[in-house]
């Protein structure tokens, strides 16, 4: 099974990209499913096909679907919330901290992403391809997991009662998966979808920019984050490229002072995110509509390579023995010291990133050590960790 995930900056073709990568997969005869995680659907337009909720086939090998996580909380969760917070309130809950236990922060996301992955597992598929919504949605999205986690895990004082109340939440909103009948279990299936998510060998990410200064500073944004929560990216899409000019340069000012421009961003694009590497997708005159023309132009990208194929492995974080002290790496491309903010709290190491933040969970070797030195080199955040002074002593 792969995923493979599409986003960048709202308009830049993202949606596009995502379907012909998924037609082009099913042309070459991989069962696929193209997924769009986007409020704002517009899946069924490049795809020139109504679709559902449901996934639906639209070509050989190839199935589409919209997921409306919106409509599902609508008719479900306001009704469960209700349920959740008298019922901890019977039980001595106080007015605020009922509410707060019965919001569970993130679950549309979350049943966006288990609906995701509970296709991906249960269909049979080879391939799932995600259409993204913007950028920073998206990075929300994804970092819905590690949230939800840390979520239940303080919970544990109401942890029988909210176990029972979750219930019809559940079956509300993941109707024939067993496994998930209490919130235990449903913290176990999230707990394997961040496994998947961040697994290199099933999951790849993958930017979409054009030749804009504003889409490659959001870009570039969402390579740090993405590194911040461990998400491997394997490429990068520059979409709507122009076309070589002619033979002494296009004719037309408009033309020409756009593919100046359009040149000194392409070649940063090429520079700034290497070693990934960078596809281009040409500027069309017309609309690319319909699983034909899209599986022409996945194959006009990658040619005769696979698109679903891993590209680029980055490196993992990394943890290094240095005499008495510990190294801790973690990548964060195209980011400045000055704008990570880190902090040791017992057995985790919070690290922010502009909105972002996660909870890394030290080794234990880690935990009774000082964070000493931080640094970034060669784009990567590296944390001296040293026994504290008195143990030093000892």
């Amino acid at each position: 099974m792969r995923l493979i995930l599409y986003l960048g900056k709202g308009g830049v073709g993202k949606t596009t990209l995502a379907a012909a990568t998924a037609a082009r997969a099913a042309q070459l005869g991989k069962r696929t499913l193209v997924v769009s995680t986007d409020l704002a659907h517009s899946l069924a337009d490049a795809l020139d096909r109504p679709l559902t909720a449901e996934p639906m086939q639209i070509a050989s090998s190839l199935w589409a679907q919209e997921i409306n996580v919106l409509e599902e909380m609508r008719t479900g969760w306001s009704k469960v919330q209700d349920y959740i917070t008298n019922t901890l309130k019977k039980q001595g809950a106080s007015d605020v901290a009922a509410e707060e236990m019965a919001l569970i922060p993130g679950m549309d996301e979350i049943v966006a992403l288990l609906n995701i992955y509970r296709q991906a597992r249960d269909s049979n598929y080879d391939v799932v391809v995600i259409d993204a919504a913007p950028t920073g949605e998206t990075v929300r999205l994804l970092s819905m997991p590690e949230t939800f986690l840390w979520y239940v895990n303080q919970a544990n004082g109401w942890k029988g009662l909210a176990l029972n109340a979750a219930k019809p939440l559940l079956k509300t909103f993941l109707p024939g998966v067993n496994v998930l009948d209490s919130l235990a279990k449903l913290n176990d299936q999230v707990a394997a979808l961040r496994k998947v998510l961040t697994n290199p060998d099933i999951s790849s990410y993958r930017l979409v920019v054009n030749p804009e200064k504003m889409v490659i500073k959001e870009a570039l944004r969402a390579e740090t984050y993405l590194a911040l929560y461990d998400y491997p990216i394997d490429g990068v899409v520059c979409n709507r490229v122009l076309p070589p000019p002619p033979a002494g340069g296009y004719q037309d000012a408009l033309l020409r002072d756009m593919a100046t421009q359009q040149r000194r961003y392409y070649e940063q694009i090429h520079s700034t995110f290497a070693p990934l590497p960078v596809w281009d997708a040409p500027y069309r005159s017309q609309e690319v509509l319909g699983a034909e023309a899209l599986a022409a132009l996945g194959a006009e990208i990658w040619g005769n390579t696979d698109p679903t194929q891993v590209f680029f492995r980055g490196s993992p974080q990394e943890l290094i023995k240095r005499g008495e002290s510990y190294l801790l790496r973690l990548p964060l491309p195209h980011v400045e010291l000055s704008k990570v903010v880190m902090t040791k709290k017992g057995d985790e190491l919070i690290v922010e990133v502009g909105n972002f933040k996660r909870d890394i969970a030290l080794p234990a070797v880690l935990v009774p050590m000082e964070a000493t030195v931080a640094r970034m080199t060669e784009g990567a955040l590296e944390v001296t960790f040293t026994a504290p002074a008195a143990s030093a002593r000892a």
